[in-house]
């Protein structure tokens, strides 16, 4: 009895590991393209020069070669980055910043007109 209730827990430990990494991977892809987008233009810069300069060298395959490195460069960051954090065992819950992740609204400020002082605390 006891040994099928450990391996449900193992099993449901790694669904949580598992559902953690997949998180971490879709969140950090989602900020390198929209946040991370003048580093996505620079790395793209770089490449082209990258293939001109081996275009003479290897004249066949120096784009593909070039933008094959950059797609691998940019996936292995995000998966690396996601296994770390899940290794660490940070969850995206535990994330202030990842509060629109979750469908979690911020708390906004109550508007404060400026004739407010004025006319608010008025008695008639």
């Amino acid at each position: 009895m006891s040994l099928s209730q450990t391996s449900n827990l193992g099993k449901s430990y790694s669904l949580v590991m598992l559902k953690s990494f997949l998180i971490w991977t879709f969140t950090l892809a989602v900020c390198l393209l929209v946040v991370g987008f003048p580093l996505v233009v620079l790395m793209a810069t770089v490449g082209c020069l990258l293939s001109i300069v081996l275009q003479s060298v290897m004249p066949v395959s120096a784009v593909l070669l070039v933008a094959g490195c950059l797609v691998l460069f940019n996936v292995l960051a995000v998966l690396l980055g996601a296994g770390v954090l899940t290794a660490k065992g940070i969850h995206p819950k535990e994330v202030k910043w990842l509060s629109w992740l979750h469908g979690e609204t911020e708390e906004m400020q109550k508007t404060v007109y400026a004739a407010c002082p004025l006319t608010c605390d008025i008695k008639l």
